[in-house]
C-alpha cells in the first residue's frame, strides 16, 4: 500500500512542524499537488534542473527540499526564464515540491542536530532559542478495568513527558454517573437507567505538537461511546527549540585539527579558517546555512569556534577581534539533511507498513569550485 502525498507530509511535519519556521520563511507545498499516491520521495538540498532530472529518472512524484524554489510572489510564469522552465518541467512530470527550511533547522533531529552529531558534540544546547513548546493538561475519566490500556495509549502517542521523565500522570479513583438515552449504545448500563461506575480520573501533560495524535489514541483505546475528557491550556512552558547547536568535543584538539575533521565529516574539499590553527578547541558552536550574524551568540555561549557558512569579511574580523575562531565550510554542508530526512521517512514508512520509499538525492548542488 502506498502513502498519499498529504500523509507523507504529515510524517515530515512530525519531524519539522511548520510552526517552528522563522517568520516569512518560504516553506510548505510550493508546487504541485499532494492529492495522489506517492511511490518515491526524493530528498534534496536544492531543486535544480539536475535534481528534477534525477527525480524523473527515479520515478519520484514528490521532492522534499531544504531550499525554496519560490521566494516571493510570482508576477508572471514565463517558461523562457530559468525559474519558469524549472517550474514547467516539474508541472509536466507531475512532481510536487515541498520545502522544510528553518523549521528543519530548529527541529530535533534536523539539520543542526545532524551537523552536531557528525562532529560528535555532546551536551548540546541551542545557539539561539526561538520557540518554546506549549503544553496542555489532558483529563479523561476511564473505567477501572480499561485504565491501563488508555494510559499506555496516550503515553505511546507522546503524552506524559516532563523534562527527562516520561509516563508522568496523576490518577484518582472516583465514581462516574450517567443515564444512556434513546439511541445510545452504552458499553456499560441500560437505556433510561442511572448507572454508577467505578472510574479513574487520569491526568497527564500533552505537548501541542502531538495533541491531535494523543486525543485520537485516547479515543480509540477508550471503551465508551461518548468519552468525557478535557484539555486545559497551561502557562507552564515545555521544551525549548532553537537555531544552531553548542556542545563539547569528546577531546580537545587544535583549530587546524578540527578543520580537518569538519572537511571529512561534511564532505568538503576546502574551507575558510579564521584564527590561529594551533589554538586549542573544546567547545563548538555549529549552525547550518549563513551564520555570520551569530558571532555574538557563539561568544555568549562560551564557544571557542563557530562553524557556519557564508561568513563575510567584516564579520570574520569581528570574530577574530573578540577571540572567536571561525570555520566556514560553506552553505552546502546542509546537504547532511538529505540522508537524515530520507532515513527518518523510511523508518516511519516501515512502521506504517507502506511501500512508499524515500531516497537521498545524489546530485551535488554546490555552486562554488576551488581553483
Amino acid at each position: 500500500m502506498l502513502a498519499k502525498g498529504q500523509t507523507v507530509i504529515q510524517l515530515m511535519e512530525e519531524l519539522a512542524p511548520k510552526h517552528y519556521a522563522q517568520p516569512n520563511d518560504s516553506i510548505g507545498l510550493q508546487l504541485g499537488t499532494l492529492q495522489k499516491e506517492i511511490r518515491k520521495v526524493l530528498v534534496a538540498l536544492d531543486v535544480t534542473h539536475e535534481v528534477v532530472d534525477e527525480a524523473i529518472r527515479e520515478g519520484a512524484e514528490l521532492i522534499i527540499a531544504h531550499h525554496a524554489i519560490i521566494f516571493r510572489p510570482i508576477a508572471h510564469l514565463r517558461t523562457d526564464t530559468p525559474a519558469g522552465s524549472l517550474y514547467a518541467k516539474l508541472i509536466k512530470h507531475d512532481i510536487a515540491v515541498y520545502i522544510a527550511h528553518t523549521n528543519l533547522d530548529v527541529a530535533e533531529g534536523g539539520v543542526n542536530d545532524l551537523l552536531a552529531e557528525a562532529l560528535g558534540l555532546t551536551g548540546l544546547t541551542h545557539l539561539e532559542e526561538v520557540h518554546t513548546e506549549k503544553l496542555k493538561k489532558l483529563v479523561v475519566f476511564v473505567p477501572k478495568d480499561h485504565h491501563g490500556k488508555v494510559q499506555q495509549a496516550v503515553f505511546g502517542a507522546g503524552a506524559g513527558w516532563i523534562g527527562k521523565y516520561s509516563n508522568c500522570s496523576f490518577n484518582i479513583e472516583g465514581q462516574g454517573t450517567f443515564v444512556p438515552r434513546d439511541g445510545a449504545d452504552p458499553f456499560i448500563g441500560e437505556a433510561g437507567k442511572l448507572e454508577q461506575v467505578e472510574e479513574i480520573r487520569l491526568e497527564t501533560i500533552v505537548p501541542e505538537t502531538v495533541e491531535k495524535r494523543v486525543v485520537t489514541a485516547m479515543l480509540k483505546a477508550h471503551p465508551y461511546e461518548e468519552v468525557a475528557y478535557d484539555l486545559y491550556p497551561m502557562d507552564l512552558k515545555g521544551r525549548a527549540f532553537g537555531l544552531g547547536r553548542v556542545g563539547k568535543l569528546p577531546d580537545s584538539c587544535t583549530l587546524g585539527e578540527l578543520a580537518e575533521r569538519v572537511k571529512q565529516a561534511f564532505g568538503v574539499s576546502a574551507l575558510r579558517l579564521v584564527g590561529d590553527p594551533e589554538r586549542e578547541i573544546r567547545k563548538v558552536a555549529v549552525l547550518g546555512g549563513s551564520g555570520g550574524r551569530y558571532i555574538r551568540h557563539a561568544l555568549f555561549a562560551g564557544a571557542d569556534v563557530l562553524i557556519t557558512g557564508d561568513v563575510d569579511y567584516h564579520a570574520a574580523h569581528d570574530a577574530l577581534a573578540a577571540g572567536l575562531a571561525v570555520i566556514d565550510p560553506g552553505h552546502n554542508v546542509e546537504k547532511i539533511m538529505k540522508p537524515g530526512v530520507a532515513d527518518f521517512l523510511n523508518r516511519r514508512f516501515q512502521e506504517k507498513k507502506w511501500e512508499t520509499v524515500a531516497v537521498a538525492s545524489s546530485v551535488d548542488t554546490e555552486v562554488f569550485r576551488f581553483v
